[in-house]
Order: C-alpha cells, then sequence, then structure tokens
C-alpha cells in the first residue's frame, strides 16, 4: 500500500510530527496536522500522567471556581514553557509548581510566570515558564492551576425555566470537539490521553454525575467525588449537575433525569441496554469501563448523544422518537469500543471513531433486530450523505475523509455526513475485501486489544489491517484500481462503493413505490389509498417524506392532496416525522399547514428541531412569520440557541420590531462557538468555510 507523507512542525507550528505512528498519553503521533490546538507546540515534550480537578459550582452566579493539578513528566531536556489550550471565558488567578518526593514536597515556585496569548477566536494559549531545575527527563512534576470559569462554550448553564421540570437549574459541560479548553487548561487534542479525577461542591439537593468509571458522595459536606481509571482525552471528561434522580435498568447500568420524566425514560429503554451491551461485547470484546449509564438532558442539550465514557449524554426530545432514540443509544455504545478505547489521534481523521462507531452500531442492530431493519436505517443515512453530497458538489475538499483544516478553523464547524457515512462504507468494504463478516468482527476485536486506550491514525488501522489478512497484503488490495485505499482516505466526493443494501426491499422497497406514485401525474389517490403509514416504522416514513422533500417544489395541487392524506395522521407521530411534513409544508409554502408549524415550534425548543424549521421559513417567503413566531418563544430558548436563531432571521435584511419585542434583538451578539453535534447538528454560528452542517441535509443522528 502506498506510504502516507508524514509532515513536520514548522516554524509557525501548524504541523506535527513525532517518531511514531500511534500516540498513547502524547508520546507519540504521525501523520497529524495539529492546528487547531495552542499546546501542539510542546504536548510531544511531556507526558501526562494524571489530572485532578477540585470545582465548586455556584449557580447564582453561574461560576465554577477552584484548581486543576496536573501531572507531568518531561520527556526531553530543556523544555521550560509548558503550553496548554485555554479559552477567554477562563480566568487564570495562579499557577504553583511542586516535585513529589522531595523533601516535604516543597513548592519549587510559590507562583509561576505565565502568558495567555490569543490563539483562534475559539481559544488562547496558555504559556506557563517552568523553573529550568524542574524540568528532568522522566522525573514527575505537577503544576497547579487555580481558575475561574464562566459559560465557554463547554458549560451550559439553564435557569429553572431551561430545563424539563422547570423547578431547579441545571448546568452540563460539552467538549467535543475542542471545547473543554474552556472547561479546564488542557492539552485538547484526541492524542493526549490520561486519568483524572474530581472533587465537586455543590449547593444542597443538586446531585453531580461525571464521565466517570468510580464515584462516591459525602451527604455532610456535599462534596462529590469521581475518579477515571482508564485514560481518556480531555474531550471525553464530562459534567451535569442539577436536579437528576435514577433508576437501575441493568447489572452495569441506570438511567439518569429530572423527575418528571425519569419514569418515560425507563420504560422506552427496558432492558434494552444490557442486551445491546451483551451483543457488543460478542461482537467487539469486552466492555472495558465497566458501567453504561445514560442521563436525558433537557431540549437545550446543544446536540442528540454524547459518548461520555461510563455516562451517556443524550436529549430528551429524543424519547419521542423510539427508533431514533434505539440508534442514538447503540451509537454511543458503540464508541465503548471505537472513538472512547481507541481514538482518532487527530480532528482531520473524525472517521476513525464515527466511519468505526456507525459500522459497529449497525453490526449490533444486525444481529440484535436483523438485516432488514439495519439496510433500512443505512438506506435512510445514505440518501441523506446523497443530498450533501448534491448540494456540496463532488470537488468540496470536505468530502475527503481526511479533510485537512487550515489554521483557525474550528474542528466543530467541519462534522458531516462524511465522517459517518463515507467511513462506514469505508469500513464496510473493507469488510467485504474479507469475505465473511466474522473474519472481520475478529479483525476488530484485534485491532480493539492492540490499540486500546490509545489513539491513532488511519495508516496504523490499515496496516494492521493487512497484517491480520497477510493473503490481502499479498493481493495488493489497497492499490485496486478505482478502490485504492489512499483514493478512498484523500479522494473528494461520494463513497467510492457502498455495500448491498437489498436485505432492506422487504421495507424499502414500499416506501419507494408510494413515492413513485406521488410522482405521477396526476397521483392516483386509489393507489395510495392502499398504502397505510400508521403500520410502518418511523425510518420508512422518514424516508417517504425526506424522499417528497428530495422532489420539492411541489404543485398546490398535490401539498393539498398530500395534507388530506396525512396532515392530521402524522399530527399524532413523534416529532423526528412531524418535523419533515413541516419542511415539505415550507419549502412548498403550503399556508393552510402554517399553524401546525407555530404550534411544533411553540412545543419544540431544541436545536435540532428549531434550526432547520428557521432555516427553510428564512430561505423562503415566510420570513415575517418565522419572526413571529421567534418573539412569541424567545424566552424559552436557550440564549445559544436564541443567537444563533437571530442570526439566520437577521442575515439578510432587517424586520421590523414586533410591538412589545426588546429592540435590542435586531442587534444580536456574537455567540461563542459552540458544540458540534456528535450526530447531528452543525455548530451554532453558520461555518465560514463554505462547508454545510449536518441539520442542512435534513438528518437526525
Amino acid at each position: 500500500m502506498a506510504q502516507f507523507q508524514r509532515p513536520t512542525l514548522c516554524c509557525c507550528r501548524k504541523v506535527l510530527t513525532v517518531p511514531s505512528k500511534s500516540c498513547e498519553g502524547g508520546q507519540g503521533l504521525g501523520q497529524c496536522r495539529l492546528v487547531d490546538i495552542a499546546s501542539a507546540s510542546n504536548f510531544h515534550c511531556f507526558k501526562l500522567r494524571h489530572f485532578h480537578l477540585d470545582l465548586r459550582l455556584n449557580f447564582a452566579v453561574k461560576e465554577i471556581t477552584g484548581w486543576q493539578v496536573l501531572e507531568l513528566v518531561a520527556l526531553q531536556p530543556g523544555v521550560q514553557t509548558l503550553v496548554l489550550d485555554t479559552h477567554p471565558s477562563l480566568l487564570i488567578h495562579s499557577i504553583d509548581c511542586k516535585v513529589p518526593g522531595t523533601t516535604g514536597a516543597q513548592d519549587i515556585s510559590p507562583s509561576l510566570t505565565y502568558r495567555v496569548d490569543p490563539f483562534t477566536d475559539y481559544g488562547s494559549s496558555l504559556n506557563i515558564s517552568l523553573p529550568a531545575y524542574v524540568i528532568r527527563p522522566h522525573r514527575a512534576f505537577q503544576i497547579t492551576v487555580r481558575y475561574t470559569t464562566t459559560d465557554g462554550p463547554a458549560i451550559w448553564w439553564l435557569d429553572a425555566e431551561l430545563t424539563c421540570g422547570q423547578t431547579r437549574p441545571l448546568v452540563f459541560t460539552q467538549g467535543h470537539s475542542v471545547c473543554n479548553r474552556s472547561f479546564f487548561p488542557c492539552f485538547d487534542t484526541p492524542a493526549v490521553k490520561s486519568t483524572y479525577t474530581a472533587t465537586v461542591r455543590v449547593p444542597e439537593g443538586v446531585t453531580v454525575l461525571m464521565s466517570a468509571s468510580r464515584s462516591a458522595y459525602s451527604k455532610q459536606d456535599r462534596v462529590f467525588q469521581f475518579s477515571m481509571e482508564y485514560p481518556v482525552p480531555a474531550y471525553l471528561v464530562a459534567l451535569v449537575a442539577g436536579d437528576l434522580q435514577h433508576v437501575d435498568i441493568g447489572p452495569r447500568s441506570r438511567v439518569w433525569a429530572e423527575p418528571c420524566i425519569l419514569t418515560c425514560a425507563v420504560s422506552k429503554l427496558g432492558g434494552s441496554v444490557e442486551r445491546w451491551l451483551n451483543v457488543a461485547e460478542d461482537l467487539f470484546g469486552p466492555y472495558v469501563w465497566g458501567r453504561y449509564d445514560i442521563v436525558f438532558l433537557p431540549p437545550s442539550f446543544p446536540i442528540v448523544a454524547m459518548e461520555n465514557p461510563c455516562l451517556t449524554f443524550i436529549i430528551s426530545s429524543i424519547l419521542e422518537s423510539r427508533e431514533f432514540l434505539l440508534i442514538d443509544v447503540i451509537h454511543e455504545i458503540a464508541h465503548g469500543w471505537f472513538g472512547n478505547a481507541v481514538t482518532n489521534a487527530t480532528w482531520e481523521e473524525m472517521w476513525l471513531s464515527e466511519g468505526l462507531a456507525t459500522y459497529a452500531q449497525r453490526r449490533i442492530t444486525t444481529e440484535a433486530y436483523g438485516e432488514a431493519f439495519t439496510c433500512l436505517e443505512t438506506v435512510f443515512r445514505l440518501d441523506a450523505l446523497h443530498r450533501q453530497m448534491r448540494l456540496l458538489g463532488d470537488n468540496n475538499p470536505v468530502s475527503k475523509l481526511q479533510v485537512k483544516f487550515e489554521p483557525g478553523i474550528n474542528p466543530s464547524s467541519l462534522m458531516n455526513l462524511f465522517t459517518y457515512e463515507k467511513g462506514f462504507c469505508f469500513v464496510s468494504y473493507l469488510s467485504q475485501l474479507c469475505g465473511n463478516v466474522k473474519r472481520f468482527d475478529s479483525f476488530l476485536r484485534a485491532y480493539i486489544e492492540q490499540f486500546k486506550f490509545s489513539s491513532v491514525v488511519a495508516q496504523d488501522l490499515l496496516d494492521f489491517f493487512l497484517g491480520f489478512f497477510p493473503e490481502l497484503k499479498e493481493s495488493c488490495v489497497a492499490q485496486r484500481e478505482g478502490l485504492e485505499f489512499e483514493r478512498w482516505l484523500n479522494g473528494c466526493g461520494p463513497p467510492l462503493c457502498e455495500p448491498d443494501l437489498s436485505a432492506g426491499g422487504v421495507l424499502t422497497g414500499p416506501v419507494q413505490s408510494l413515492c413513485d406514485l406521488w410522482a405521477s401525474e396526476p397521483p392516483d389517490p386509489e393507489a395510495i389509498a392502499n398504502f397505510n403509514l400508521s403500520s410502518w416504522s418511523t425510518f420508512q416514513t422518514v424516508l417517504f417524506l425526506d424522499r417528497l422533500l428530495d422532489r420539492s417544489p411541489l404543485s398546490h395541487d398535490v401539498m393539498g392532496q398530500l395534507s388530506r392524506c396525512y396532515s392530521a395522521q402524522l399530527d399524532e407521530m413523534n416529532a423526528e416525522v412531524r418535523i419533515r411534513w413541516l419542511q415539505i409544508v415550507v419549502r412548498n409554502s403550503f399556508y393552510p399547514d402554517l399553524p401546525r408549524i407555530r404550534g411544533f415550534l411553540h412545543k419544540h425548543t431544541s436545536r435540532m428541531y428549531t434550526v432547520p424549521l428557521y432555516e427553510d421559513l428564512c430561505s423562503g417567503v415566510m420570513k415575517c412569520f418565522a419572526a413571529e413566531v421567534f418573539y412569541q418563544t424567545q424566552a424559552r430558548l436557550h440564549p445559544n440557541l436564541r443567537r444563533t436563531l437571530q442570526q439566520i432571521l437577521f442575515q439578510t435584511s432587517a424586520l421590523p420590531t414586533p410591538t412589545g419585542s426588546v429592540p435590542s434583538l435586531l442587534h444580536p451578539t456574537p455567540s461563542s462557538p459552540s458544540p458540534t453535534s456528535r450526530d447531528q447538528l452543525g455548530p451554532a454560528d453558520p461555518p465560514t468555510t463554505g462547508t454545510i452542517a449536518l441539520r442542512d441535509v435534513n438528518v437526525s443522528a
């Protein structure tokens, strides 16, 4: 196979390479352009063994105060500056240094000199000057950073009215991709992993959860203690605190949620989680994280789900849609192996986590629910991929699996379906090369065992694949004409090939037949009446509506007939179905169904449902209607979402201020970079790179 070029660290610190391919705790990294982190200048000079957070949450002023202790080992002599990633919302108070094991573990310097420099619009560089006699190769030392942080991109404070119960406030963090630099100073790269512990002090009545393998609580002191005994990258450290209760749903799983939605969450999941974990273990080996708990967060959670180890974060809005809930949870379970245990070393190769996790998710659903169900869900996703491809064009570089970031580009802004679905297709192609899916399962188990708790690049995966199947290496499968591995990774456009999904025909066939009937001139009402959407699964219904949406604009007569056939019926279905029908209504300016849009936006206040509808409303002739609904509902929206919708509403032309509204809303302030959805959404602000966010292609996690 072709050797991938390995870049070197240039004078402006935009590109980094150190000797070994895979990376464990920052000791080695190959084929990596770490243009997204300030700490790229010297993280390879240190090994981060462990860090501890000691935090106090103050809901009254929406502030986290405390300190962080980093245990480091110098790997190279003569380095006198430690560079960490931080954020303008994080205020440094002081930095100290100790060398454990010295007499009395005395301070080497009571207060180190440091400097915070601008780096990008989503972060800063924290440069700490170290005393020369501290840095001895392979000797541990500790850096203590005392700081305060507020509502940076990683930290989301919710007033009581923005929670599900609307009785007590809540706070959560969301670190993906490069947001946790506003939570604590760090090497904010997936290439660096370490264990961590945390002490969190809270007001009475507040429950704290973290992505940790162990926890304890002192009621008398109102102190929660956490420990993550396995190394994780910075973006997987997560915290949530509020009025949370739990119910055990299996021997190693429990559901956490606000009391008002806990019963619903438990009933929707039942005993399924343990079943899915068992299937995953049969396929990919032991689940190494111990616990698999789930916490359901209010609609203000900016994404669908996040695979924080031991504690998946998931938006409560998805409880309406059981099949989407099923897929989302299984996808996050799959990340326990692909993404969390073995991690992409750079955000430029996010497909190594998302493509493999998507493949693993579909192996689990095939074993648990049959091949037809998996093929239906895959057809639905690949439809969305081709929809995005039509919007982007075949030559857009964002469609590469190995995306090349330019300096200052936030990795969160480049989340797209290619990392998931094109990555999935490449992994499926590798599986096909084996000739037997069970042989590929064996390879994936060995891959996890080989690289567990480390970070890898594509070459690691492909070298291990060819070593595991020497007969494939001998037959030069990496250079098959038109399907070269290099072309898969660095070629623009759609996947070079897609898996055979004919097993899903029993479910996708009726969908396509009904679509064809509606495309005929004129539609045959008797033939259409033979199809009963109420007997279809959610994925069949959303596939049908998405394909109708692709055919917009539709004639007014067809829209009227569609409304008569389906509007009332769809009103009784879940939000994933209804939003698609409402997008058809908006894109075809079908005014009789406008009240349904108003009702939907008054009920749903999550980014995953509001942003697509507002974008459609504002790109057509319904912008004034959108502004009216926005002014009616804005008080119930999280400030970050409110700013996003203001940008959508006012990016082209100013609208008159409705009576009684706040005039300053006509001049929205720029929002902080918002975490990207792992499985659905783009950033809060429109990307400035010409890319298209996932929400633009009408697809959920």
